[in-house]
């Protein structure tokens, strides 16, 4: 099988030293909202969207009590009406940066966007200029306890899987967007909890940034991902250590 790394959208990972769990929670949070606002309600069996949302939940140890709290307060609140919305720009050395939000107050969330890619040597460019960029991909993640690699990987090929990649004790599972339900329903039959799913975006082609470069284009990425706006950024940059 293809390698996992072509398919892991090169996004940038922080140390386990500097995550901030409220943040991943927060964010955890605001998309239950959303799924409850645009998918259905919060009845999980009506709305598929919210199933999503709460295995990325449950994945990410979020306790349980704080994801019944998000489901009661999205169904009864009338004031966290969010709306979705994606930039594209450019970072240090050309890189392309594809940035997904959820706000409820879209020229706060510009201002800063622009305002991070200005500070660190990019540019925010118009919708549509990493169309050929980056191709939206359903990638599921989940342990890979009692799995046989070979019988697995068939099973999971025939229910539309484009690539399954074991590493440890994880499993990469990868389709194209339009098989992304099939995949998943396949693998609630198997009864396979997963550690997180979604559709990702991932680069067709990478990017390299040089050395010096490299430490701007990490505090963009970071400064990005720590406003409270941003949902997930993706990059196609890659770090010529040459």
């Amino acid at each position: 099988m293809a390698g996992h790394s072509k398919f892991a959208n090169i996004k940038h990972r922080k140390g386990a030293q500097d995550i901030k769990r409220g943040k991943v929670f927060t964010k955890l949070q605001k998309e239950i909202t959303v799924a409850v606002k645009t998918g259905g309600g919060g009845d999980p069996a009506m709305n598929p969207r919210l199933r999503l949302a709460l295995a990325n939940a449950r994945g990410a140890n979020m306790p349980k009590d704080n994801i019944e709290r998000a489901i009661k307060k999205a169904e009864g609140s009338q004031d966290d009406n969010f709306v979705e919305v994606t930039f594209e720009g450019y970072g240090p050395d050309g890189t392309a940066v594809f940035v997904e939000c959820a706000t409820d107050n879209n020229t706060r969330t510009v201002s800063n966007i622009r305002s991070y890619f200005n500070k660190y040597g990019g540019s925010l460019g118009k919708d549509g200029c990493l169309e050929f960029i980056f191709t939206r991909k359903g990638l599921f993640h989940f342990k890979a306890d009692g799995l046989n690699e070979e019988d697995f990987t068939m099973e999971m090929i025939d229910a539309g899987a484009e690539d399954v990649e074991f590493e440890g004790e994880i499993v990469t599972v990868v389709s194209e967007m339009e098989e992304f339900g099939n995949i998943s329903k396949k693998l609630q039959e198997l009864e396979i909890e997963t550690l997180e799913a979604g559709l990702k975006r991932v680069p067709n082609t990478t990017k390299e940034v040089n050395e010096k470069s490299y430490p701007k284009f990490e505090k963009l990425i970071d400064i990005i991902e720590d406003d409270d706006d941003v949902q997930k950024v993706y990059h196609n940059a890659v770090l010529n250590e040459a």
